[in-house]
């Protein structure tokens, strides 16, 4: 009987130390869009963000290669094919969409519209997957999709680019993890996930003149500006996914992906605290209708569906 009381504490320690985890993970997400704002007053543009934060990521997880090159080697041309496909879809095209989002409607909203992953995910799933489309899935994509409307209300917020490209983002970032789930057929290695998937966009990004044009520029500003690109790619990315990781160690992953709502929340705050980027009432509404149906949409989608262990290697580059 002491036994299994001693099993009990362990596992409830360890759900307790894994929520915590997963909590300061998605608040150190919710910091890009505040880094980004700052790099972008500065003077770069939304794609010169995307390129601080891949290439500055990738030079610091090279310290994962002699790890990881086992794995690598490994891999066969077609995983390779799927892996690139996720990291130029889903972290390449998803930080220069959302970077440019948020310099055009704010952290805020940016956040808010990146939220609408689960409705693409539901049009990408049926067709690429061909998984089914339940009822209560279609009102969960109704109510986000409403959401957005009333996001567009307001002086601040009309229809714009930065709509689509928020939009944009979250359509990338939905096919990331729809992509991973049609080209891996078994469980790779979360560290080899994260790894290629910031290498393989890193790549592309220091074949253009541009990334080089960057970091030059990047040399001749104060060093505060170094401080956000640091910010940008180890607090806003590489810190949080570590933790992710080694909460998915103790937590469901349908469990873990309610608590990422800290990231828009913190976003949100965020943007009204230090940028005074503040929302009417009627975006105020939207936003929540927007993170009321991705919260459901897990919660729902966790009770129903059991999910696939290499699927809980989830990544937020």
């Amino acid at each position: 009987m002491a036994n299994i009381d001693n099993g009990m504490t362990t596992h409830s320690h360890q759900s307790w130390l894994g929520t915590i985890q997963i909590i300061t993970a998605a608040i150190c997400w919710g910091t890009l869009g505040i880094f980004s704002t700052y790099l972008n007053q500065i003077g770069f543009s939304g794609w010169q963000v995307t390129i601080l934060r891949i290439v500055t990521a990738a030079f610091i997880i090279l310290a994962m290669l002699p790890t990881l090159w086992p794995h690598l080697i490994k891999l066969q041309p077609k995983q390779w094919l799927g892996l690139a496909m996720q990291s130029l879809i889903g972290v390449l095209g998803m930080s220069v969409c959302y970077f440019f989002a948020v310099s055009y409607v704010g952290a805020g909203p940016a956040v808010a519209l990146l939220y609408t992953a689960p409705v693409f995910s539901l049009l990408f799933s049926k067709f690429l997957l061909s998984e089914s489309i339940t009822r209560k899935s279609v009102l969960l994509a109704l109510m986000a999709v409403f959401g957005v409307g009333l996001t567009m209300l307001g002086e601040q917020a009309k229809v714009n680019w930065g709509i689509l490209l928020g939009l944009s983002a979250g359509m990338c970032y939905s096919l990331y993890g729809v992509l991973g789930k049609r080209a891996m057929h078994y469980a790779h290695p979360a560290p080899l996930v994260f790894f290629t998937s910031i290498i393989i966009s890193a790549g592309v990004l220091l074949l253009l003149p541009e990334t080089y044009n960057t970091y030059e520029q990047l040399l001749d500003l104060p060093l505060m500006t170094w401080g956000y690109v640091l910010g940008l790619s180890l607090l806003g990315t590489v810190v949080p996914f570590g933790l992710y990781m080694k909460a998915l160690e103790k937590l469901p992953a349908t469990r873990a992906s309610v608590f990422t709502i800290f990231e828009p929340l913190t976003a949100i705050a965020l943007a009204m605290l230090l940028l005074h980027q503040s929302l009417s009432w009627i975006q105020y509404l939207g936003v929540a209708l927007i993170l009321l149906a991705a919260l459901l949409n897990a919660v729902l989608n966790g009770t129903a569906t059991r999910v696939p262990r290499w699927l809980k290697q989830r990544q937020r580059a």
